[in-house]
């Protein structure tokens, strides 16, 4: 999906989870013909990007603080509504 929506996907299933979400993308021209797009990054749990490479081969660190994931989803109510499901087996046939 690269260019048009990589970015917002990432960032919004970064927000969903209240996680951080790494995504790292090949970026350039392969043997096989086809082009991927890159721009591999890095977005905290309230969906802020805190890393973000161009589309070409790079090499980055992000430094994350992983006490956020506490804050941000002790600021979503809706993460306070779940509750215990009992597991159900599924059997093919």
């Amino acid at each position: 999906t690269g260019k048009a929506n990589g970015r917002v996907r990432f960032r919004a299933r970064a927000i969903e989870a209240g996680l951080f979400v790494v995504a790292a993308a090949q970026a350039g021209q392969h043997e096989d013909g086809r082009e991927t797009y890159g721009h591999s990054l890095v977005a905290g749990p309230w969906g802020e990007v805190l890393l973000e490479l161009d589309g070409e081969p790079a090499l980055a660190f992000a430094e994350v603080d992983l006490g956020r994931i506490a804050e941000v989803r002790g600021r979503v109510p809706a993460l306070t509504h779940r509750r215990a499901m009992p597991a159900v087996e599924v059997v093919p046939g």
